[in-house]
């Protein structure tokens, strides 16, 4: 296996992926270091003794851009700006998340149109190869000017402020400050140049790293999710003609043809869903699980071309391109694509978590020759009465957490920066909706694995039996009322590792 992966601009989330789960070491290919290079002289040459002002390399910003410094200071203002950048709050970004980021910084930079050193990029990599992981918050970008905040603090560990966590002797996080941690690694500190600070923190790092890793997770949860809802209805004893295929060939959105053919594959064998039925039609949680759960995964995909054209954009600004002689200030760092996506897989998944609540309220119905709420002995148990109580609570939750953060704008740096995009709040609740998504198709499997103990002797089909056999391995079946937090944890956790 090649433990080295040779950066040109080429990242996908199928390569992202690889290089996390892999651990890969990612180096820059010699084209991008002369990229790199070339751009850096051509700046310092376009700059040198030059009266002419160039936004962010000679000038203040946001409002002050008209605010020109002289040559001595241009170094101390870049470090300035990332200094009094570093304005997050709230909770700290998870860490698989911070290294997405920094991965995908050095790929912005590598183009080669940003005017950054190559030993930045360099020790940038080092960072996310060596998992030294700044500390990074939630909150701070407005998602227009780039993710300022956010990215404030992504970089100035470089240059030995911050803190950063690293991995020690018991190879566990620990946080220390990013002078000590440079000096652990024997990496030098960055100088920074002119233009390098603004190149750092313009960029839209923080909402493509999330929509990365929110992409990674949801198109590895996709299976998951319809498999459980296979499940699901075998145990309701449901019918299989909605997904026969002539039905969808006349309706042929690509996520709902693909979501029938899973849904036929599962339930191929099954002795359940072979028998006959009294009842002519199932509910639409089960009925229109292709219509429902397909547009879902067309959306994820939709979102996956935005964020992959975003990973391999130049975000910057302003902008450096030596072959045509210009430096150029506009506004490519501003995160409305990714903000209206990021809303968009928001509510694609929260459809996913409130047609799987439905699910698991007509599995206790009581109905379908199933008991209510799933207990042997109900009155003295409640059974499953209540998980489906938490399902409810957590898929309205995901409602609220839908409402668009791409719809709002406030005004910032003195009427300069008048629209942004909000895509930071965006791809901070687009993650809490995806977590909730995870609680609550657990749930759904609980109450699906219960039910189809009903249907015994009878068996489902061999890929449903081969789940339950799992699922059952890390909980049991549920005779008499328990402790069902501890089940629903489990059950979360059995999701989450599961492949």
């Amino acid at each position: 296996m090649n433990k080295v992966f040779e950066l040109n601009n080429e990242l996908s989330i199928a390569s992202i992926k690889i290089i996390l789960a892999e651990n890969k070491t990612v180096v820059l290919a010699e084209a991008a270091k002369k990229r790199i290079i070339a751009c850096r002289a051509y700046l310092d040459k376009k700059t040198a003794n030059s009266e002419q002002a160039f936004y962010g390399i000679n000038t203040g910003f946001g409002s002050l851009c008209n605010t020109k410094i002289s040559a001595g200071e241009l170094n101390l203002l870049q470090e300035n700006l990332l200094l009094s950048h570093a304005c997050g709050t709230g909770d700290e970004v998870a860490k698989e998340i911070v290294r997405i980021m920094l991965l995908l910084k050095v790929q912005s930079l590598a183009f080669g149109k940003s005017g950054v050193q190559l030993e930045t990029v360099e020790l940038l990599l080092a960072f996310f190869n060596h998992s030294i992981l700044p500390v990074v918050f939630e909150q701070g970008s407005l998602g227009a000017s780039g993710d300022l905040a956010p990215l404030a603090h992504l970089c100035i560990p470089l240059f030995g402020n911050g803190m950063v966590y690293v991995k020690n002797q018991e190879n566990t996080f620990e946080k220390i400050t990013a002078a000590e941690a440079l000096a652990k690694h024997n990496l030098k500190p960055i100088q920074l140049k002119s233009k390098e600070g603004l190149a750092l923190i313009n960029g839209t790092q923080f909402m493509s790293a999330y929509g990365t890793y929110l992409l990674i997770q949801s198109i590895d949860l996709f299976p998951k999710i319809n498999c459980i809802a296979a499940m699901s209805l075998d145990a309701f004893d449901g019918r299989i003609e909605p997904f026969h295929p002539a039905l969808h060939i006349v309706r042929p959105h690509a996520g709902q043809i693909e979501v029938s053919n899973q849904m036929r594959n599962l339930l191929t064998g099954s002795e359940i869903i072979a028998q006959p039925k009294e009842h002519v039609q199932d509910p639409y949680a089960f009925r229109c699980i292709p219509q429902v759960h397909g547009a879902s995964f067309d959306t994820i995909n939709y979102v996956k071309q935005v964020i992959e054209t975003e990973i391999q954009s130049v975000t910057d600004n302003p902008n450096v391109f030596p072959e045509e002689d210009l430096i150029l200030s506009g506004g490519n760092f501003h995160g409305q694509p990714l903000a209206l996506a990021l809303d968009f897989l928001a509510i694609a998944l929260a459809e996913l978590g409130s047609i799987s609540e439905r699910r698991t309220y007509q599995l206790i119905s009581g109905t379908r020759g199933l008991p209510p709420f799933l207990c042997a002995n109900p009155g003295l148990n409640s059974g499953f009465m209540i998980p489906q109580y938490t399902a409810a609570s957590i898929v309205s939750q995901n409602k609220q957490l839908c409402s668009p953060a791409s719809v709002d704008s406030i005004v910032s740096s003195n009427g300069q920066e008048d629209h942004v995009s909000m895509g930071a709040n965006a791809a901070t609740k687009c993650l809490k909706v995806y977590k909730n998504l995870e609680r609550i198709v657990a749930i759904e499997l609980m109450n699906a694995a219960q039910a189809l103990e009903f249907r015994r002797p009878l068996k489902s089909a061999t890929a449903i039996e081969k789940l339950h056999a799992a699922y059952r391995n890390k909980v049991s079946m549920l005779q008499n009322d328990r402790y069902l937090h501890a089940d629903i944890q489990n059950s979360i956790l059995f999701v989450q590792q599961l492949n």
